[in-house]
């Protein structure tokens, strides 16, 4: 209790629970389509490909908007970003909830979905920003267990859905918006470290760094396979055990649960036993947790083994964005933003496979064990690139270097 004290006197608390309960609404927006596809696919009639193309479609929208968004909060500030964006997502439920009446208005509502997706960058430098390094995994993990969402779409979702129809759930949405708008608009402060003297070209530059490129492939396996099983999961449940609308909601909570609060547990272990070294245990985990899964057992034991990877999905998040801020120093909230988008898009290949499997084998076996081959390609490259990191940029097993050294995004230890 008292290490915790310390934390928040590090920091700056009011602003690290706006971003938490920003980040928290937008993504049980975002994932909103695929917590109701049970519903939307019985209305629509749809094939197993178009299920998993719908519940891609608001991945990748959010996944291309991160960046965007990220580098317009380096300009106007992380705050007023949050705030635009918050503003807009209203805007669209307003919309969903009048307008969508067709498959092809759901696939454009899932685009609009994706703004809500486009937090995730500005939401985590935000609520890190106020804190020394560090504590930036801590901070991280705090801000980004928002992805909590998912439990409040999954579980509150489908009751409403049935009783209310699935569109009148965008309306609601529009409406638990403003809790978290008002909340950072009265209590959040932009943090000290926004770096206003870098250049664009100094912003992107991160698009074109190898390290950048490592912690995306590492990203698309522990955030995408998180946001894209969670979309998923309630189909998955309901066509492949025959469990009800709610029931599938209820059991995708489960899971999702695990992953979120775990977050927070990753970047608190991550700041001690070092991102690397926790990663390292994490992918171990999901490669033989995702290839006893497509074996496709009982429901009860596929539950279990979705609680625990999503725990381990949930520590790689937390554990990957304690070495962001240690990578980009000065430009978190891009450098978050440019992985979020890759590892978002990642997410959405997640659906689509298991879609295709379902639809041309019968079976979403081979949806699982493509995901574990990503896994296992992803684990090499981490491991590749520990040896050059641990001599450059991060201390041993990815724990902060001391205050002695001090690294530059560009160059490196001086």
């Amino acid at each position: 209790m008292a290490n915790f004290k310390t934390f928040l006197k590090a920091g700056h608390p009011p602003t690290l629970f706006a971003s938490f309960l920003y980040f928290d609404f937008c993504f049980a927006i975002w994932v909103l389509n695929g917590a109701m596809a049970p519903f939307i696919s019985e209305s629509f009639h749809l094939t197993p490909a178009q299920k998993g193309f719908m519940i891609s479609v608001p991945i990748m929208s959010g996944a291309i908007m991160r960046f965007p968004l990220g580098v317009l909060s380096q300009y106007i500030g992380r705050k007023n970003a949050a705030l635009v964006e918050m503003g807009t997502i209203i805007i669209a439920m307003i919309y969903g909830y009048y307008a969508v009446t067709s498959y092809n208005d759901v696939l454009a509502m899932g685009v609009l979905l994706g703004i809500a997706g486009a937090s995730f960058g500005v939401a985590l430098s935000l609520g890190s920003g106020w804190f020394p390094p560090q504590y930036k995994g801590l901070a991280m993990g705090i801000a980004g267990a928002g992805n909590s969402g998912t439990v409040l779409a999954v579980l509150l979702a489908p009751p409403l859905a049935t009783k209310y129809g699935w569109s009148t759930v965008y309306g609601f949405a529009a409406l638990t918006m403003l809790l978290p708008f008002l909340v950072m608009l009265i209590f959040a402060k932009e943090p000290p470290d926004r770096g206003d003297e870098h250049s664009l070209k100094d912003m992107l530059s991160c698009l074109v760094q190898k390290d950048g490129w490592v912690f995306n492939a590492i990203y698309i396996i522990t955030f995408g396979g998180f946001i894209g099983l969670a979309n998923f999961l309630p189909t998955f449940f309901h066509d492949q055990f025959g469990v009800t609308k709610i029931a599938a909601g209820q059991l995708t909570m489960l899971a999702a649960v695990m992953g979120s609060g775990i977050r927070i547990v990753g970047g608190y272990v991550s700041d001690r036993w070092g991102g690397i070294n926790s990663l390292t245990l994490v992918f171990v985990l999901v490669i033989v947790l995702m290839f006893i899964t497509s074996s496709l057992p009982s429901l009860t034991v596929t539950t279990i083994l979705f609680m625990l990877a999503f725990g381990a999905l949930g520590l790689g998040n937390g554990s990957l964005f304690q070495l962001v801020p240690l990578r980009w120093p000065k430009t978190t909230a891009v450098a978050g933003s440019m992985i979020g988008e890759i590892g978002a898009l990642g997410g959405a290949f997640v659906p689509l496979s298991m879609g295709l499997s379902k639809q041309y084998t019968s079976t979403f076996a081979y949806g699982f064990i493509t995901f574990a081959v990503l896994a296992c390609i992803a684990f090499i490259i981490l491991k590749v690139s520990e040896r050059r990191w641990t001599r450059t940029w991060v201390g041993k097993g990815g724990r902060a270097l001391t205050e002695t050294h001090v690294y530059t995004e560009t160059g490196g230890n001086h």
